[in-house]
């Protein structure tokens, strides 16, 4: 199978700052103020075309990160990228305008996606059937719940048809119901050979829906395999770790940031 997604060496570092005044020194003058923190560390990571890649790990591990990346929102501090097709990131509100209605968010998007008018009122009554939000699609989204802004945002991205979906913890919030139809439609794509990418802390989803799972510990890669093969070892050390006190958390954090490749 073709690859879809190759990443080489990714790392993400950000600068932490005590103050606005430290921040502005920084870019001011020769002295370095801030603090580095790396939220991805080398990371290597491919999909082909057809992969279901579930990203876990406790929070702070970089999942995140590592999504808006390749979804291109932001930009890698080193390493490669390379993406074969079109990306849709579903996260909940992700690319969402509050002042602007639903509908016309629709129509925001779609046009930054290149679609033509005639394309976008062609998709629009699909999306907001898939959304269920036909009382609310003409109120200001700043108005709507989480699983509202959730399930438009989803509605948008699998209707536009990309060639890589990545649902970033957009499941978690709203209906069951919602969620199992959502679910139903990426199950869909998956015979279509598209590649996703699925955040979540629903081990029950990922073993529903995943064959490959991406286990990131503190921005690295701890490991990377079969559903079968990491999931019950993630299982295990999250039982581990929650029984764990916040002083042992914390000593784990540290060693784990601080142990070299």
């Amino acid at each position: 199978m073709a690859k879809s997604i190759e990443i080489k060496k990714v790392t993400k570092k950000y600068k932490l700052y005590n103050s606005s005044k430290e921040r502005l020194l920084d870019v001011l003058t020769p002295k370095k103020y801030g603090k580095d923190f790396y939220a991805l560390r080398g990371v290597d990571f491919e999909a082909e075309q057809g992969d279901v890649v579930g990203f876990v790990g406790i929070n702070g591990s970089g999942k995140s990160t590592l999504s808006n990346i390749i979804s291109g929102i932001v930009p890698e501090t080193s390493g490669s990228i390379e993406l074969n097709g079109e990306v849709a990131l579903i996260a909940v509100a992700s690319g969402l305008k509050g002042d602007l209605t639903g509908r016309q968010n629709i129509e925001l998007k779609c046009l930054m996606l290149g679609l033509t008018k005639k394309e976008i009122k062609a998709l629009e009554p699909e999306i907001i059937e898939f959304a269920e939000l036909e009382d609310f699609i003409d109120q200001p989204v700043k108005n709507y719940s989480s699983g509202m802004k959730s399930r438009l945002g989803f509605a948008i991205s699998v209707n536009i048809d990309p060639d890589i979906l990545i649902i970033d913890e957009a499941l978690s919030v709203g209906d069951k119901a919602f969620a199992e139809k959502s679910l139903n439609k990426m199950k869909e794509f998956k015979t279509r050979g598209k590649t996703m990418i699925f955040v979540s802390h629903s081990i029950g989803q990922m073993k529903q829906f995943c064959e490959k799972i991406l286990w990131l510990e503190f921005g690295k890669v701890r490991e990377y395999g079969t559903v079968e093969e990491v999931i019950p070892k993630y299982e295990k050390f999250l039982d581990e770790y929650k029984k764990m006190s916040k002083k042992e958390k914390q000593a784990y954090r540290k060693k784990a940031m601080s142990d070299e490749d």
